[in-house]
This record gives structure tokens, sequence and C-alpha cells, in this order.
């Protein structure tokens, strides 16, 4: 654990790092340096590269190679982690080489590309959609049964998604391959995605009747449903094509309404419906069952009717059941048949086979009484038809209830997917970019650079940027933000978000697959799919459970089945309608359909499935079950400083003359030499200096020769033939400039109120001292004394810090940050939290994104992870506790003492019962409210290493 936090202590900021203000959410387009957006649709996608580089000793050396490595054009972004002495560049390969070393070089260090990820195809993720598994015994055997494919590297089977993700070399083996190994298996499959970096979109076809006309359409395109890539292309370029198929123009295509998502859906509503008509059905015959063996029994007319002997000793009620428990037993039950026999013939077994075991003793052995009644002129045996009846009927009703829940756990991803609007206004714009005409289409149809028009109280078609008009966007639904977020002219949007009041045009950057709602729909998905670790103890059980339950239903069976054989219990315990086998068989059965594996897998994976669309719907994006479970357990969280505590925008907040000088000729001076600057800190000068010269929107300050900065200390140039040197205190020394006792104590001052005290000589002579400012977040102080009051240590780390790595290695850690620099210490972190506002690549490194930038959403990530964890175990505690008391009960434990016996229709019952209290236990997650802010709070609590 020590060795791992180090990283978290070797974060550089030069003085502030990365303070440019940023949009709001983090996949928004960052175009290279020299590219504007009116040429992105030329730049193509983005590449990695990672290198080796020698030669680093501390972060100061990464900060001047970042810096030397983001001059260059076509450069993305560029994270330097000085500890493993590597470096990873995000670049347009259409701008820059990506075997470049140069800038290494430059920076004083050697460096080799030790790893290229442009056109690494050699992975790819496949998801399919899973019809049959009934428990985690199902999930269990199918993920070992795929993971020893050659050429899979990696497989998650997820019971309550009822979805299997691949990760696989395509070159070795392709998804149809899979599905054929899913089908053999025993379960249906349905392909989701192949994971190809490409748009996908269903279109319907009407005209085709014949091969020749399929052929002629397969001639236009590759394939249906078409895979593209957007920035070459797009579905009204598929449409226009089919369109035109065929010399009498005879095919016509449109959008298929059944996507990705509706195909879900209609999936699990089939389901839905094929649990509820099965229901229905053995309802039907059941209810007689149940009547003629339990109710018209005690009614002295029908009784006797009942009781009428037909051949032998068997009586009309008899062949009433018998006749009506058929059908319930092999064709509403087949379901249970079929599983069981997948699932043995691949040496596992799960609850279909407890089902099939238990209907079929009870079910087998009525028939034996019945044969035995009728051939035997003195034979007098009970038949259990209504148990077999009774108990495929509750088990159907509890897996109804069952699937009818976990649709609801999964509602948070339909919901995000309904945020995109059906249609869009498009426009078509002339050369001198004047609107001609207007058209509305399907949203899906929309392409990259498409110009779309977004009325008042309309929903924003598209992610892109403002073109014309200006707005208010209400983000809350992507974001959580409930305040409207001002839009005007270059200001991003996102799509599915809502137009307030005014008219906006807006260019279309990404779509479909790209845009940031189906990124964030893809990372609720994924982080569904991923197995919590707890869900590991489910999974261990599972392997022994239905075996185990086996075993225990024949040593009940065959211990009462002996006592009653060997007189080891009074004759009068047993019942009057039944002897001792049939006593001892009825404690077998009851014991082997009362024990539920299906409770016990689905603990874990329904909580996070609630507790992960939660977080979504508050703007806390949990990439998955292991983050989910590692938030719960942090009692300590290490925030950055700047951008994440802090606003991330330095101003200037006073400045001391120390000679005489007018004030506005002192900024001209300093604002010149500035200027060249790269460092964060230049801005908020320059900004200020724009004050005294109000006039101007863009000034032009005097020319700079000579202009030198040096990296970590300041600059310093010729500005109207004067030397300007602007830096710190060690800059001044180092040109043997005296610092006066006056500016000692300024800067003393500043630091004491946490603020940088930048020093400006000029000729050789200090003249003044700048104290800028980095405001403090609305709320940090609150945000810190909750967590406080949750017992979670804050810690804020800014620069080279080694102490304090060591000071927080015995605790589970988690990092908060929003830049480059961060990203090292994000991911040594035991959860690393990355602030929605912040860099691509921390966000790519972190473990749960913060959409908004608001520190309240730390203590939402944890407060929810444990609601979620503590809604697991009360899971685990339920559905164990639920068999450990269950079993024991339908064996027969409570019998000698009390005569209580649990008939196997009840028990059945209470198996159905548990798989559902789970799931519901489960949803009530989606009551969850943030923690209420704490009232009269004390400022500070906070420890500042």
């Amino acid at each position: 654990m020590g060795t791992k936090l180090l990283a978290l202590a070797c974060i550089r900021k030069e003085s502030y790092g990365d303070l440019s203000p940023r949009p709001h959410y983090p996949s928004m387009p960052k175009y290279p340096k020299g590219v504007t957006s009116q040429e992105t649709s030329l730049q193509g996608s983005e590449a990695k590269a990672m290198f080796s580089v020698m030669g680093m000793t501390c972060s100061a050396c990464a900060g001047s190679v970042e810096k030397a490595i983001k001059r260059l054009p076509g450069i993305k972004e560029a994270v330097v982690d000085v500890l493993n002495n590597k470096a990873q560049v995000m670049f347009y390969p259409s701008f820059v080489n990506r075997a470049f070393v140069r800038p290494f070089e430059d920076a004083g260090f050697q460096a080799a590309l030790i790893q290229d990820e442009t056109d690494d195809k050699s992975v790819q993720v496949c998801r399919i959609r899973i019809n049959g598994m009934t428990c985690t015994s199902c999930s269990s055997t199918l993920e070992n049964a795929l993971q020893a494919v050659p050429g899979v590297q990696k497989v998650q089977v997820a019971l309550a998604t009822e979805e299997a993700q691949i990760h696989h070399d395509p070159k070795i083996i392709t998804y149809n391959q899979f599905m054929e190994k899913i089908e053999e298996a025993g379960f249906g499959a349905v392909l989701v995605s192949t994971g190809e970096d490409m748009s996908k979109i269903n279109l319907r076809i009407d005209g085709v009747r014949t091969v020749n006309s399929m052929r002629m359409l397969e001639n236009s395109l590759p394939s249906l449903p078409v895979s593209y890539k957007p920035d070459m292309t797009g579905p009204r370029n598929f449409i226009k094509v089919i369109d035109s198929t065929g010399s009498s123009r005879r095919f016509k295509a449109t959008i298929d309404p059944e996507g990705e998502g509706a195909g879900r859906e209609s999936h699990r509503k089939e389901e839905i419906k094929q649990y509820f008509r099965s229901f229905l059905w053995s309802l039907i015959f059941t209810t007689p069952v149940f009547l003629t063996s339990m109710v018209f029994m005690y009614i002295p007319g029908i009784k006797h009717g009942l009781d009428t002997k037909v051949v032998n000793m068997l009586t009309i009620g008899e062949v009433i059941r018998w006749v009506l428990s058929t059908p319930v037993q092999f064709i509403i039950g087949r379901r249970f048949y079929t599983g069981s026999y997948k699932a043995l013939r691949h040496g596992s077994a799960n609850m279909d086979v407890l089902i099939a075991l238990g209907t079929n003793a009870a079910y087998f052995y009525s028939v034996y009484t019945v044969i035995r009644a009728a051939s035997s002129p003195d034979f007098e045996g009970t038949d259990f038809f209504e148990t077999s009846a009774m108990l495929i009927s509750f088990i159907l009703l509890g897996k109804y209830l069952e699937v009818l829940a976990k649709g609801k756990t999964s509602e948070a991803i339909a919901k995000l997917m309904n945020l995109a609007p059906e249609t869009a206004i498009l426009l078509s714009l002339d050369e001198e970019g004047n609107v001609i005409s207007e058209e509305e289409i399907d949203s899906r149809l929309i392409q990259k650079n498409d110009i779309i028009k977004i009325i008042p109280g309309a929903k924003v078609a598209s992610d892109g940027f403002v073109l014309w008009g200006q707005s208010h966007i209400n983000e809350s639904m992507i974001t959580g933000e409930a305040r409207p977020v001002a839009k005007r002219k270059g200001d991003t949007v996102i799509g599915g978000t809502v137009n307030e009041n005014g008219v906006l045009h807006i260019k279309a950057t990404k779509v479909g697959s790209e845009s940031a709602l189906a990124q964030i729909v893809r990372l609720v998905e994924s982080a569904q799919m991923a197995k919590a670790p707890v869900q590991k103890f489910a999974d261990r059980i599972s392997k022994y459970f239905v075996p185990l339950v086996i075993m225990l239903s024949f040593s009940t069976w065959l211990a009462w089945f002996l006592a009653g054989k060997l007189h080891g219990y009074p004759e009068s315990w047993i019942p009057s309608s039944m002897d001792s086998f049939e006593l001892a068989l009825q404690f077998g059965i009851s014991v082997m359909v009362i024990a539920c594996p299906c409770a016990l897998g689905l603990a874990t994976p329904t909580a996070v499935m609630v507790g992960t669309g939660v977080g979504a719907s508050l703007g806390v994006l949990i990439k998955d079950g292991q983050a989910l479970e590692g938030a719960h357990k942090v009692n300590c969280i290490v925030f950055d400083k700047t951008g994440t505590l802090t606003v991330g925008k330095p101003v200037v907040v006073n400045t001391r003359l120390l000679k005489n000088m007018v004030l506005h000729e002192f900024y001209e001076l300093v604002a010149a030499t500035e200027v060249n600057s790269e460092h964060p800190l230049t801005k908020a000068i320059i900004e200020y200096a724009k004050k005294f010269r109000e006039d101007e929107e863009n000034p032009a300050w005097p020319e700079a020769r000579d202009f030198v900065s040096i990296t970590g200390h300041g600059v310093k140039a010729i500005v109207r033939n004067k030397e300007v040197i602007v830096g710190n205190k060690s800059l001044m020394l180092e040109n043997n400039i005296v610092i006066p006792v006056d500016a000692q104590d300024m800067l003393t001052e500043t630091e004491s109120m946490a603020q940088t005290g930048i020093l400006v000589s000029i000729d050789g002579e200090v003249k003044g001292v700048l104290a800028i400012s980095d405001p403090v977040k609305p709320g940090a102080q609150e945000v810190i004394s909750i967590l406080k009051s949750m017992n979670v240590r804050s810690i804020m780390v800014t620069g080279d810090n080694w102490r304090t790595a060591s000071s927080i290695a015995s605790y589970a850690v988690a990092m908060v940050g929003d830049g480059i620099n961060d990203s090292p210490a994000l991911l040594a972190a035991d959860v690393g939290m990355a602030i929605g506002a912040g860099t691509d690549i921390a966000i790519e490194a972190a473990d749960i994104v913060l959409m908004k930038s608001n520190l309240d959403d730390v203590i939402t990530a944890i407060h929810l992870s444990r609601k979620t964890f503590s809604r697991i175990r009360l899971n685990y505690i339920w559905a164990l506790g639920y068999n450990i008391l269950g079993i024991p009960i339908a064996a027969g434990a409570l019998f000698p003492s009390t005569g209580f016996r649990l008939p196997p229709w009840i028990a059945g019952a209470a198996m159905a019962a548990s798989s559902v209290s789970v799931v519901c236990c489960s949803l009530l997650l989606k009551n969850y409210e943030r923690p209420k802010k704490l009232e009269n709070l004390e400022i500070g609590g906070i420890q500042i290493e």
C-alpha cells in the first residue's frame, strides 16, 4: 500500500497547473493548435502512444517534458509519469508523426516509442444478450465455457443484465462463433454490439422480395444493419443510396424503430409476457387440482363424489388431479426440463435441476400411487399431484415478479436513452452561410457537421457548438447541475439537454455512438456488467450449492424413512393420510425446493445496477463494481488543489508599488513581458492589465525582445529598452537583485493568506509585488466538514510532498483531481475521482467521474457507495439467512417439538419469494437522497500538506 501511494505525492503543479477555462463535459471537442472547429472533419480520429523517457528525476522534469510535447501542433494531451519513466501522448495522426522524439530531446531527455495504439485492432469487445440464465450457476458455467475459447482474453457474464461482454482477438475468433458456443451451452444468444470502432444504424427496407433484390442492395452497401465511420459518411447517405438502387427505384429505406435500446426493452417485455402467460395457464390447471385435494375434501357432498371408485381403489378425484397436473408438469414446466438438461450436459447443476427433481419426485410418486390403486383392490395411498402443480405455479409467479422487478433496476439506462429527441430541424446553408431551407428529420439521421436549429423548449439533438444565437441550456439531466447554463457563439452543447429560451444554430460534432449521452450510457452499462469483488463470494457458493442441496434432500428423506421403518419416532407423528415413506418424501422434496441459489446470485448485481443508475442520474458516473466497492471503504480523500478545491482561475487581488511609478505604465511593462509566457498565472496578470486599457478589446502590448522563460521561476525580457523580470524570489536572487524589506513583508503576508506573491524587477530594481489568488470553490469548506462528520480524513496536496504518501499509506485512499498531472495519482489511489470539467486523460484514469465541477458530488459518491453496500450486505444476510433457516425447517427440524411441517408447495412459494424480496430490497435504493448539509459549520477542517 505504501509503495502504491507514492505516486500521490508526485504531483507537479508549476504553481497552479492548467487553469484555463474548460467546458462542462469532458468529451466535448478540443482542437489541436492551429486547427479550427471548421477543420475537424479533416483531422481524423485520435491516437495514443506510450514513450519510455529516461533521465527524469523529479516532477519538475515531467513538467518541462509535458510543455515540450504540447508545443507541437496536433497534440491533444500528454501525461508524464515520473515514477515509471513513461509518457502517454494523445494526438491527431494527420497532424503529427507518432514517432516524434525531438521534443523529449529538446527538453534534455532520451525517449523511445514503446506502444502505439493508432492501429491497434488486436482486441475488440463483443456484447451479447443471453436468454435462459436462471442463477449464478448458469452465468458461471457460461463464463467458464467462453473463457476457455482460444482468442478470448476476458469474459464477463452478468446475471442481472443477462448480457455477456467478451474481450477477444477478432483475428482468432469472431462474434458468430461466440454465439454458436453460447447456443451449444444451452442458452439463447442475441448480438448487441461487435465492439468495432464504428457507429451502427438499423435500417428497415421495403421492397426486398427476392434474392436478386437483396444482391442488388448488398452491392450498394456492405451489410445491414449498417456499420460506418461517422467521419466519412452517415445514415442519410445510406438511405439515399438504397432509395436510388434499381431501375424503378422500388426500394424504400427508413430508420428501424427497433434500435439497440428498443430491442433490449422489447426482449424484456416479451420475457415478462411469457412468464405471465405461463403462470396464468398454470393457474387455470392448478386451481382445480388444489381445490380437489385441499378444499373439496372437507365438503361432504363433493367429497363423496370425488371418492367414487373408478377402477379398484382409483378414485375420480385422483384421475382429475392426474389429468390436470400432467400438462402443468410437462408442457408449462417444460422450461425446467430444458434448463436442467442443458446444465447437466455441461457438468453443472442450477436451480432448474432442483425444481425438476422436486416436482418429478412428487409427480412420479403420485403416478405410482395411482397405478397401484388402479391395480389393487385394497391399496390406499396418497397422491401429491397438487404438490408438483402448485410448485411450478408458484415458481412461475416468482419468476414473473423477479423479471418485472429486475426490469426496474435498469430503468436508469432507459431514462438516459430516452433523453435524445425523436426529431431535429436540419438547416441547409448557402455558400455565404445564410439559411436557405429547414427540414424536420429523425434525430438518428444527423450526420457530423450538420447545422441543427434548436428552438426554445426543445431538446438539443446532438453534441456540438453554437454557431449562432444565445440562450440558456438546462443540463441537469446530463450533469445534475440544476441551474441553466448560458450559451452563446462558440460554446459547446450536449445532446439531450433542454434549450430554455433563445433560438440556437449548432454544428454537430459528435453523433451516434460518439455522443456524450451514448458514452454515458455505455459507461453505466459497463458498470452494471462488471462484477464487484464481493460477488466472488456468491460465485464460490454457487459452485457447490445445488449438489449440496441435493445431498441434503436425499439425506433428509433417508433419515426420516429409516426412522419410520425402525420406529425411531411415534406413529402418531404420521398424518392419517400418509405413511412413513410419504412423510419422508415430503420432507425431502421440501428441502430440495426451498433452497434458493437465485437470491444469492442477485444480491450484488441488482444493488450495483440500481446504485450505478442512481449515481448517473445525480451526475456521478461509477465505472464498475470494483470502484463502487472501493468507494465505500474510503476513509481518506486526497484533494488536488488547483481546479479541484479552487476555482482554477487565478486573479490578481493586490498590487503594491515600491517606487514612484504610474500603475498603468507598470502593468504595460509587466503584460508585455508576460504575454509570451504559457504559464497559467500569465492569464491572470494580462486580464488585470486589460482593465487599464478598457477602450481596447484586444490591446496590443509593447514589443518584448530577448524573451526568456525560466521553468518554475518566471520570465524576463527587454521592453522599451528596460530589462523586466517577473517571477519568484529565487529568480531575483539568481539575477543579483536585492529584495527590499517591504517586498519581503508582502510576500510573507500573501503566503499567509494562501496567495501567490510575484516580484517585478525593472532595470535591476524591485518595483512592485503582485498578489494572485485562486479562489476556493463555493461550498468547499462545507464539503470538508461533511466528510469529517462521515469519518473521512481530507488532505490537500500541492507540489512535491513525499511526507503525504507515507502518512496516508494505511488508509483506503480516494484521489480527487482534474488535470493531466493528476492522472498517475488517480491510477495509484484505491479510488480515483475525476472532476467532470477536467481533462480526458484524467477522466480515463479515474474510477468515478463527477460530471459537475461540484465538490458536493464527492460526498454523494462515497455516501451512495456506502448505502449500496449496506444494501448488498442486507441482501446477503437475507439470502443466506433464508437458506440457513429455511432448509432445517423444511427438513422437519421443528416437527418433533411443534408438529409443524412445511408442505413442498409452500416451500416452493418461499423460494420464489426470496428472489423477489432481494430484488425489491435493491430497488429501495431508488429512493436514495443525498446527505443533508450540516448547519452552523465551522470554517476549516482540511489538512494542507
